[in-house]
């Protein structure tokens, strides 16, 4: 003190230095105050007493795995003395007494005391009445004058010194009694003090009377009365007649005085509770008892004192005293140590008890540690150090710890002896370096360690420890593959050089075969050229410079299995029925099966068809001798060869003898070839072949026929079998009949083929289906649904649908995939077993009587939907691959078994414990073509099954077979060797082992328990454990004396026990004297003599050599007792000559070698009359007796009938449960109460009891009351089911509580103990440590969770540490405490995710469908474990949501090839690695494009408006463009020669060719240009070939389709020849009507061509049905030419065939007719045409409302003349597209005429996929104009009945007629909007489509966006609308594009059309493909 401040600096160096933290600490308390420099110094300022201390620094490096260091030092502060107690300035004493001066002080350090008499030092040597006491107070003893004088107490330290001083007076006075006695109270037996205080000088003499007798004075000391130093009277121990009057009297040279008292005598107050000495660890809390009994009335306090100094609590804060007087002392130090006396005052008496307290703390580190090689062994460091300060408690151990090359420090000895002071190390490792430190243990911990030793290092020697993990797999039948991994790093010693592996046949005396390997790198052998099926023995060594180390453990495996040699025996066959056949056989002979029998193929198979074989696969029965199969499925009737091999895994045996047999005759199939002949009115020629499939011996036909649908007028004969044709006569002439012809056998009539047929009217090969329209597509079938072709004129008797599977193209095959018979009515049916995920393409044949239709035309593309795969993956083998690791294999699944998309296939595996209640884990593998798998973080030693399944998109596959393997860490295999016993006492053994043979430890071993137990004894084994491999003996004690043990010793690892030693060692301890003999009776009792017998003792601890009697009466004493020796085997004694009715005393006592024993008394009365005894009281049970398991039951003894009890047993009954059990027989005959041990905890008893004297046995007791005894701790722990890994930081653990018995008591909770495993730290010293003390020396200490809900089953257990190993325990715990640990179980908690993506992401684009991708992985730091692989995402520019993919690459390489990419096209793409955690962040999307390619083909092909001499043809862009369009080519050829030359068109280029060749047109098409042509050169009624194929820098694939041209069944006929009239620029063409085909008229078109053999080309569209001329202006034409017309009908058909080219006439103009002479005249003529023309407009308009009208009144205002809905569809070229619907035929709108406004319907199906353009004529071109087109497209889906709002138009007929359908639509908003994709809720016309979505259900959705509109001429651009037909408006039906001779359907209804001649609207015929899109109208020719 005094200093201004005090500095400290701590100076510490690292790099980097800004990471280096500094922190400072006094006495463990972190500082933060008066720190500088980085806090590397720190000041305090004024000091004072309270800164002295122990302050440390600690120096840390930030985010490192650097440890910390620290360096610390004391600080002293100095006081000067202060005086705290100081004397008075004048003290006056009396002569003789004592006197106390007192003087102490304090300061830092504690002052000197030095006194001083009148200025002259105190010497207390040479002055002994003067003494200094502890303090500093000086004491004067025994006054005398001379002690008067001046007294003078200095105080002095390093700091300074203080004085003070006082004056001593002695006096004299006569006596008086200053405390005289007062009435006092004792307890009897206790001391008491009578008090008399004196003064006086000299000092009084002291007497004590009482009454007149004297007790106590100087002179006299009677006994019990001691006269105290102080005068006061002692009676030690009081009497109750010591109660009285007592009197003190006090006597001097100057006079008398004295004093009385009472004394009452009470009972006496105890300690029964003493404290107890004790020994604590500093810093911690001492508890000393101190436990009263006193009379209640008697009020006691307690009082402690510390080394006689009475302590007081109240001022001291650590102190606390409790009401019964226990003392508590917090926070331990060494000022507490001393001894503490509890004193208890009370006017009962006073009693005090005293314990010592003793405080340790640690012990200082070990000094001057070194080490060195030992000079007297090998691989063995002998290190020295000097013995530390043991910290007030003696040392227990040393620890030492290692360093191994630079690793973390490891414990390798945990117990050395304390005396210790060297110690040498063995078994370490050659070639590695050691360092060492050490640290001293008392009992209250671990001392700091040492500093460091020097490093040593060792030589290199051979291996010690043989190759790791050697697997041995067959690899075929003759060659084995060893795998192995190299010895532990410990034990390598040096540097690999190879391995030796030698092998041999298993179990024979044959020599080993060697092989040298000399490359340490390689770990696996092929052994070659071995035998088939046998088992070798293998062995791997390794070795290096040093030598050849030791061979592992034998691996024995078995070469591969071969195929048997001979077939199975005694073959018998026999046919069941007509399909199933019957096998017997018995198995070959073993030797001859060459492997595993895996079962039997049963073989069937016709003569001369041996590769067609019927197979069927039988199991292996072992239990019985003659196998049992069946083959079923077979021909009927039919002879089969039959034979039966066996076969093994690698192959098939041979088969048995060929034995021939027929199956059973059946009924026959249906007949073939039913057809009819010779049909006439009343007859026809029915005609047949024999079945197919006899199934037997044909007997004959039965024929019948009846009307159709008309039962009773059926007709039936039976012919002859040889008959296959019969005529039908009878019939009805031009009548529907059924007839059904059917074979017949023994067996009865077959299967029936029927066929309808009209009598007059002969069948024909029916036409093909048509509308193929495909619905419901699952992963496994389809909905087709199809509109029946031409049935020829007889029943459809089977369908048959055909596919092009997978691949599907123009040139690929197509196959029968189902057929549906007997079914003509069908209009849809499902194909069933198709593949899943599987592209397809059908078409349909029908077949009546006569035979099969051509196909029809295929369907459009689709594929089946994914579905789980429904296979699992094969040859799953499970082999061991670490102590925590299984290695999994097995065959992927083939491609076709994918079912979904391949990038989806992947792999799942599910692995759990054998027996495990828990759900095992899955782990899921992506990659489809991975093939293994290491199953990781296994326990130890465990038996695991493992199953593998195929996933995909969609779901799972099934499990394989589950199969089994087992880790390999377990328990030591045996017990240790060399285990002796040796008797060292009569109740001890010393036992001594040598260690487990190494190879059987199965782990680290942590201990020995040593198994022992009486030999021949049910006794329970008992168990002596040692923890620690260091010590192998130990000294048995508490065992019985002269007892013969079985002793065994077993060795445990931290997984359990393991085997125990055999045989077991015999030992006996040695003898001793016996104990008392057993059993005493006295059976015969007279009154002057009884005989006695006796049980040899229960513990004859040797053997007896001798008995001795003694007896006398119980009134005398034993030295009057006769004596008598008796020989061992005697077992009774008889004595007479007693006296009657006397009580004699009997004692027994055996002999040993050792000496005479403990006797047996008992007594006996000589009477006769002696009776049983009388039961006992009821037992009682006091509830403060009763306890966990046991309590203490007391009873009254009733009479004993004049013979003495020898004995009493006691029962006792569980309840609820009945039954009484003995649980003693053997209760001493004194005793009136037991213990009753061995009960349950928490469990109801009742006791009684019985007395047995030499009579016999007395009634039971009465029951006791019921009891039930406390709780206890619980006897068994939790079932721990599973610890799984939960996230990166928390584990799953599952458990089962143990059984409600075991947990005595009510379940509270449950307790997890966890902790860090350094488990393998410790695997390199496994092997060589020998004296580690216990597992739990080994590890951190363990966390405890308590969890206080007893309900639960499963917890989270979190904030665990990444990458660690933790060990788990659990225990359950109830009020009482807590229960026992489980076993342990580990678990791994995994890595973090990687927190960086990869770096330096780059694109290099390789073709027009792969991009290679490179990257760098992410930095190091943030990679957090290894990382496992890359996940790729990459995905077309701006379509991420649409196109996205991901590609996983399960190793950490550094690029990937991308492939099946779209050509030239913009990707997006992303890398993120993972690791074992899961997947880290993104790299930044990286852009990168694909090549050019070629195109895709053309997405599709139209043709419109097809003639017979023309057609419109479109086509779609290609799917995928793959780069820049260039333009596109199109080539078209009859697929026959036509007949007349052709001519070129305006747009192709080419010759024409000669009559009957036929020619090839070529035309290339601009990229920019319209994708359409108009060809206009074709010839009638010739089938064309269209192909098309786009281009960028190469031409792709083609698209193709043929069309014909001319009409089509069912189209109208020719109208009548044309004739024209002319009038100024107008014409008007007349014509008749012709025949209207199959369908009524919807409308005519007018053709034109130049007179001069030009092209015909459609000039007027869309005239009405009813029209039978037109007039247009010939300004459409070209002024001066020549032309001829012809007209053409159109109905639903199609187009009709033109009708005879009327005259020709020209366009030339002439002069108007009002100028010419004439004038009058014709005016008067033409008014009166006009007349008669008005006339006949307006009686045909009323014919027209008429039907109107009526049509409307019979529909509810809906017309059902139209029978094919449509839908307008508009794209983004302004094109309007028409799309059909086939689904019903009658529909509940039409396009109808309805108050002078055309309103349109819902669509409405067609016969087939139609396609219409729409064409105008414009006036201001002499020629034919481009047209419009628009599209109808089909959907095989039902449409709504909603019908669309009305729109009316305002008719203008002064307009001219340039305003086509489309344009209509495109110029009023409105209706474009109507004909777009509508809101819901908007009102006006909406546009339908229907389409299929992917769950199959139909749902509404816009037409498909349709081509580019060609360019318009400017008279088609008008913006304003023109007069023509309002929306929906029907049109006349196109013509049906077919293959030539193709049929169509005739439409059940029409259509009414009212003509309109300002606006004619023409419908373009369909298109070939159903849901195509709309064409593009071509130009003229004639433009």
């Amino acid at each position: 003190m005094g200093t201004s401040e005090v500095t400290m600096e701590c100076v510490a160096n690292a790099r980097p230095l800004i990471k280096l933290s500094i922190s400072w600490r006094k006495n463990g308390m972190l500082v933060s105050s008066g720190l500088s420099d980085f806090n590397r110094r720190l000041t305090i300022l004024s000091p004072m007493v309270s800164d002295a201390g122990f302050y440390e620094c600690e120096a840390v490096l930030r985010s490192s795995s650097v440890p910390s260091v620290s360096a610390g030092a004391y600080l002293h502060v100095f006081e000067p003395p202060q005086f705290i107690k100081e004397p008075e300035k004048h003290i006056t004493a009396e002569m003789e007494k004592v006197v106390d001066i007192p003087c102490q002080a304090r300061g830092v350090p504690q002052p000197e005391i030095v006194w001083y008499k009148d200025a002259l030092p105190i010497d207390p040597v040479k002055t002994p009445r003067y003494r200094v006491l502890v303090g500093g107070s000086l004491q004067v003893n025994g006054l005398l004058p001379d002690d008067t004088g001046m007294f003078q107490c200095f105080a002095r330290n390093a700091a300074g010194e203080v004085q003070t001083n006082t004056y001593l007076a002695v006096t004299s006075i006569a006596p008086n009694i200053t405390a005289g006695p007062s009435d006092s109270t004792v307890i009897d037996g206790m001391s008491i003090i009578l008090h008399c205080e004196t003064s006086g000088a000299p000092r009084p003499a002291i007497t004590w009377q009482k009454g007149e007798r004297v007790l106590a004075s100087g002179s006299v000391q009677l006994p019990r009365f001691t006269l105290l130093e102080s005068g006061s009277l002692l009676i030690s121990p009081s009497h109750i007649t010591d109660a009285g009057t007592y009197t003190c009297m006090a006597s001097n040279s100057r006079g008398i005085d004295e004093a009385s008292a009472d004394l009452i005598v009470w009972a006496r107050t105890r300690i029964t509770t003493p404290p107890q000495d004790q020994s604590v660890i500093k810093g911690t809390k001492a508890i000393m008892t101190c436990g009263v009994t006193h009379d209640p009335s008697v009020i006691i306090r307690h009082v402690w004192e510390k080394d006689g100094s009475a302590i007081n609590v109240h001022s001291i804060p650590r102190m606390r005293l409790d009401a019964d007087g226990t003392l508590h002392i917090s926070q331990t130090w060494s000022g507490d140590i001393g001894t503490y006396t509890c004193r208890v005052n009370s006017v009962g008496g006073n009693d005090s008890r005293s314990a010592h307290l003793r405080v340790r703390q640690l012990p200082h580190a070990p000094e001057n540690p070194t080490a060195m090689l030992s000079k007297s062994e090998k691989r063995a460091i002998d290190l020295a150090w000097a013995k530390p300060f043991d910290g007030n408690s003696p040392l227990i151990r040393y620890i030492l710890e290692v360093s191994e090359n630079n690793a973390p420090w490891a414990i390798l000895l945990a117990n050395i002896e304390p005396e210790s002071t060297a110690v040498t190390v063995n078994g370490l490792i050659p070639a590695r370096s050691y360092q060492f430190r050490l640290c001293a243990v008392n009992d209250v911990g671990k001392g700091q360690f040492s500093k460091e030793t020097d490093r040593v290092s060792l030589p290199e020697e051979p291996p010690s420890a043989p190759p790791q993990n050697v697997i041995a797999s067959g690899r075929t039948n003759q060659s084995i593959m060893i795998q192995w991994q190299p010895p532990p790093e410990s034990h390598q010693n040096g540097i690999l050089r190879g391995y030796i592996i030698r092998y041999r046949l298993t179990g024979l005396p044959v020599d080993y075969q060697l092989k040298n390997i000399s490359s340490p790198d390689v770990t696996t052998l092929l052994l070659e050229d071995l035998i088939i099926w046998t088992n070798y023995e293998i062995e791997v060594a390794a070795y290096n410079g040093a030598g050849l180390g030791s061979f592992s453990h034998k691996v024995t495996e078995w070469t591969l299995q071969g195929v048997p040699t001979i077939a199975p025996g005694n073959v018998q066959v026999e046919a069941v029925n007509s399909t199933a056949i019957r096998f017997t056989w018995t198995a070959p002979n073993p030797q001859f099966i060459n492997g595993i029998n895996q079962g039997y193929k049963l073989l069937a198979w016709e003569p001369g068809k041996e590769e067609d074989v019927s197979m069927v696969t039988v199991r292996p029965n072992f239990q019985d001798s003659v196998h049992v199969g069946y083959v079923t499925g077979l021909k009927k009737f039919t002879e089969y060869f039959t034979s039966v091999l066996c076969f093994t895994t690698p192959g098939d045996g041979p088969r048995s003898p060929p034995w021939a047999l027929k199956t059973h005759e059946d009924t026959p199939a249906a007949v073939g070839h039913l057809s009819f002949t010779e049909i006439l009115d009343t007859s026809l020629k029915v005609s047949w072949s024999e079945p197919g499939e006899k199934n037997g011996v044909l007997t004959g036909y039965r024929i019948s026929w009846e009307e159709f649908n008309r039962t009773n007028t059926r007709v039936t004969h039976y012919l002859p079998n040889v008959t296959l044709e019969y005529r039908v006569t009878g019939l009805t002439a031009l009548t529907t009949y059924t007839i059904e012809v059917a074979g017949m056998t023994s067996k009865g009539q077959g299967q029936m083929s029927s066929s309808t047929i009209s009598s007059g009217v002969p069948p024909e090969l029916p036409g093909h289906p048509t509308n193929i329209a495909i619905t419901n597509i699952g992963p496994r079938s389809v909905n087709l649904q199809f509109k029946p072709g031409y049935d020829g004129k007889t029943s459809i008797s089977r369908w048959l649908v055909e596919a092009q599977v997978g691949v599907v193209g123009e040139n690929e095959e197509w196959v029968l995939v189902h057929q549906v018979s007997n079914e003509p009515e069908a209009r849809s049916l499902e194909v069933p077993g198709l593949n899943p995920y599987t592209f397809y393409r059908f078409r349909m044949r029908q077949v009546n009587i006569v035979g099969s239709s051509p196909p029809s035309q295929p369907s459009r593309k689709i594929q089946t939907l994914p579905a789980p795969p429904d296979m699992a993956p094969a040859n799953v083998t499970l082999r061991t691959a670490s102590e925590t690791s299984l290695w999994l294999r097995w065959m992927p699944l083939p491609e076709w078994e994918y079912n979904g998309n391949a990038e989806q296939v992947g792999y799942s595996i599910q692995y759990y414990r054998v027996g495990s209640q828990g759900r095992g884990l899955t782990h899921i593998i992506t990659d489809r073509l991975e093939r293994e798998f290491t199953i990781e973080d296994l326990e130890e030693w465990t038996e695991y099954e493992v199953r593998v399944q195929a996933v995909n998109g969609i779901g799972t596959g099934p499990w394989s077979q589950p199969v089994r393997g087992r880790t390999r860490e377990s328990v030591p295999s045996c017990g240790p060797t060399n285990v002796s016993a040796f008797a060292t006492t009569s109740s001890s053994i010393l036992v001594r082992w040598s260690e487990v043979p190494e190879p059987d430890w199965n782990g680290l071993i942590l201990g020995y328990k040593v198994m022992y137990k009486e030999k021949d004894s049910d006794s329970v084994v008992r168990f002596w454990m040692v923890e620690g491999n260091a010590s192998h003996s130990v000294q048995l004690t508490g065992l019985g004396k002269y007892v013969l043990y079985e002793i065994q010793v077993l060795a445990f690892t931290r997984i359990g026990d393991g085997r125990p030693s055999s045989p077991p060692i015999l030992e006996r301890t040695l003898d001793d004297v016996p104990g008392p003999p057993v059993g005493i009776l006295f059976p015969e009792v007279r009154t002057t003599s009884v005989r006695l017998i006796w049980q040899s003792p229960a513990q004859p601890n040797g053997i007896i050599l001798a008995y001795q009697i003694t007896y006398h009466l119980n009134s005398t004493n034993s030295n009057a007792a006769t004596v008598d020796v008796l020989n061992p085997s005697t077992r009774q004694y008889t004595v007479t000559s007693l006296k009657p009715e006397s009580v004699y005393v009997f004692r027994i006592t055996a002999q040993t070698r050792k000496g005479w024993g403990d006797a047996a008394e008992a007594l006996v009365v000589t009477t006769e009359k002696r009776a049983r005894p009388q039961p006992t009281s009821r037992p009682i049970v006091p509830q403060k007796d009763v306890q966990a398991r046991q309590v203490l039951l007391s009873w009254e003894p009733g009479s004993d009938g004049l013979s003495p009890v020898r004995y009493y047993t006691v029962q006792q009954k569980e309840l609820p449960q009945n039954n009484w059990t003995v649980h003693s027989a053997s209760v001493n005959h004194e005793a009136t109460s037991y213990i009753v041990s061995g009960l349950k905890p928490f469990t109801s008893y009742q006791f009684r009891v019985k007395a047995t004297n030499d009579i016999g046995d007395s009634e039971y007791s009465e029951e006791s009351e019921a009891i039930t005894t406390l709780q206890d701790a619980p006897d068994e722990a939790p079932t721990i089911l599973s610890v799984t890994p939960h996230t990166t930081t928390s584990v799953l653990i599952r458990w089962q509580p143990p059984p409600e018995e075991k947990i005595n008591g009510i379940l509270l909770g449950f307790r997890i103990r966890y902790r860090e495993l350094l488990y393998d730290r410790l695997r390199n010293y496994i092997h060589t440590l020998n004296s580690l003390s216990s597992w739990a020396e080994l590890n951190a200490p363990y966390t405890i969770r308590n969890l206080s809900d007893p309900t639960l089953s499963q917890y989270e257990l979190d904030k665990l540490s990444k990458h660690k190993r933790y060990e788990i325990r659990m225990s359950v715990y109830n009020a009482v405490g807590e229960g026992p640990g489980s076993p342990p179980q580990e678990v791994f908690v995994g890595e973090a995710v990687p927190t960086a993506p990869p770096q330096n992401v780059a694109i290099q684009s390789a073709t027009a469908t792969q991009l290679d991708v490179t990257w760098d992985p992410p930095p190091v730091n943030a990679q957090n474990g290894d990382i496992q692989g890359y996940k790729i995402y990459f995905w077309e520019f701006q379509r991420k949501n649409a196109t996205e993919r991901l590609r996983t690459l399960f190793m950490p390489e550094r690029g990937v090839k991308l492939k099946n990419l779209t050509g030239y096209t913009t990707y997006m793409i992303s890398v993120a690695p993972f690791n074992a955690a899961g997947d880290g962040p993104r790299s930044p999307p990286t852009r990168g494009r694909t090549q050019q390619a070629a195109p895709s083909a053309p997405s599709f092909i139209h043709f419109s408006e097809l003639t017979t001499t023309s057609v419109n043809v479109s086509w779609g862009e290609p799917t995928f463009p793959n780069g820049i369009i260039e333009g596109y080519r199109l080539v078209y050829e009859p697929l026959t020669p036509v007949d007349d030359p052709s001519v070129a068109c305006a747009d192709c280029l080419h010759s024409p060719s000669p009559p009957g060749v036929s020619k090839t047109v070529t035309v290339d098409v601009k990229g920019g240009g319209p994708l359409w042509l108009k060809l206009r050169d074709l010839a009638d009624g010739i089938t064309y070939n269209f192909r098309i194929r786009a281009k960028t820098f190469i031409y792709g694939p083609e698209v193709e389709a043929n069309i014909t041209t001319g009409p089509g069944e069912g189209a109208p006929g020719p109208p009548g020849e044309p004739f024209i009239t002319r009038y100024g620029s107008g014409l008007t063409i007349h014509w008749t009507g012709g025949d209207p085909g199959r369908a009524p008229i919807t409308r005519y078109v007018i053709e034109a061509r130049p007179s001069d053999e030009g092209l015909w080309d459609i000039i007027i569209k869309d005239i009405p049905k009813d029209a039978t001329s037109h007039t247009f202006n010939m300004d459409v034409l070209k002024q001066g030419v020549s032309y001829d017309f012809r007209v053409i009908a159109v109905n639903d058909y199609g187009y009709g065939s033109p009708s005879m080219p009327s005259p020709s006439i020209s366009a030339q103009k002439v002069a108007p007719f009002y100028e010419e002479w004439w004038f009058l005249v014709v005016v008067a003529l033409v008014g009166l045409i006009f007349i008669l023309l008005l006339v006949f407009i307006l009686i045909i308009r009323g014919q027209s409302k008429k039907y109107a009208k009526k049509s409307e009144s019979g529909n509810n205002s809906n017309c059902n003349a139209l029978t094919h809905g449509d839908m307008v569809s508009l794209d983004e070229g302004r094109f309007p597209a028409l799309e059909l619907n086939n689904r019903r035929l009658s529909v509940k709108n039409s396009f109808c005429r309805k108050n002078g406004v055309y309103t349109r319907s819902p669509p409405r199906p067609s016969p087939g996929s139609l396609h219409y353009s729409d064409e105008d004529v414009s006036t201001k071109y002499n020629d034919l104009i481009p047209a419009e087109s628009t599209n109808l497209t089909e959907k095989p889906s039902e449409i709504s009945d909603s019908q669309g709002s009305d729109n009316e138009y305002e008719v203008d007929p002064n307009r001219q007629k340039t305003h086509s359908f489309v344009n209509h639509y495109i110029s009023d908003p409105t209706y474009y909007n109507s004909w777009r994709r509508q809101q819901k809720g908007i009102s006006r016309a909406q546009a339908y489509s229907f389409t299929e979505s992917e769950s199959g259900e139909p749902e509404h959705h816009a037409p498909p966006p349709l081509p580019p509109l060609p360019p318009l001429p400017p008279q088609l651009s008008s913006p304003s609308p023109q007069p023509q037909q309002a929306q929906g408006q029907p049109q006349g039906q196109g013509n049906l594009f077919r293959p030539k001779g193709s049929r169509t359907p005739t439409p059940s209804q029409q259509c009414s059309n009212p003509p309109s001649q300002h606006s004619t609207l023409y419908r373009p015929p369909s298109s070939l493909a159903p849901g195509s899109r709309a064409p593009i109208a071509g130009f003229s020719s004639f433009v």
